[in-house]
This record gives C-alpha cells, sequence and structure tokens, in this order.
C-alpha cells in the first residue's frame, strides 16, 4: 500500500474511533441537545469511516476517501464542538463537511461508472 493510502486508511481508522467514543459520550455522559449532536455526528461519521475504508480498492477511491475522512471530520467534530459548548458559528462548519460528505459519494460513483 502506499504511503497516502495508508495515512488515509489510518486516519480512517482513527475516524472510526472517535465517532465509537462520541456515540457513547452522546449516549452515557450527555442529555439533551447535547446528546443529539453527539449521536448524530457519531453515526455520520463512522459510516463515512467505514465508506473511506472501503472506498480505497475502488477507482476514485482514494479521491472518496478523502473527501470522507475530511468531510467527517468538519461535519462532525462541528457537532461535537457545539455539543461541547462552542459558540453557534461553529454551527456555519457543519454544512461544509456535509457537502464534502456529498462529493465524496458522487465521486465514487463516478469511478464507478467509468
Amino acid at each position: 500500500m502506499s504511503a497516502r493510502r495508508d495515512a488515509l486508511a489510518g486516519l480512517a481508522a482513527l475516524s472510526g474511533a472517535v465517532a465509537v467514543a462520541a456515540g457513547a459520550f452522546g449516549a452515557h455522559g450527555a442529555h439533551g441537545l447535547p446528546a443529539e449532536l453527539l449521536k448524530t455526528g457519531a453515526q455520520y461519521q463512522i459510516v463515512h469511516a467505514i465508506a473511506a475504508l472501503v472506498a480505497l480498492g475502488r477507482p476514485l477511491g482514494r479521491a472518496a476517501g478523502w473527501c470522507f475522512v475530511g468531510g467527517g471530520a468538519l461535519f462532525a467534530g462541528s457537532l461535537y464542538a457545539l455539543a461541547l459548548g462552542a459558540p453557534h458559528l461553529v454551527g456555519a462548519i457543519t454544512p461544509f463537511g456535509g457537502l464534502a460528505l456529498i462529493v465524496g459519494w458522487v465521486v465514487l460513483a463516478v469511478g464507478a461508472l467509468r
């Protein structure tokens, strides 16, 4: 595996670990809106961490994988920050993460349909 692929696989695996930790905190340590934000972020992050790992073996998979990992970090990370008390302005980052996730799926589709 190339160094770039190794880095992407490593970051995807770490993203999965963060998602599990955030989901557990949302389920057991937080209440109300913060718990919901943590759970939502964890759900999106874990799905896209797995998608990044699966994408590695597909055409254009590395590009899609980076979109999944980066988009997951922006989307879920901004929700985690809000859950932990960050200013509401941080919520402006969330849509950019969501857009990166969508782009990742489109890139993966283009690679598959080539």
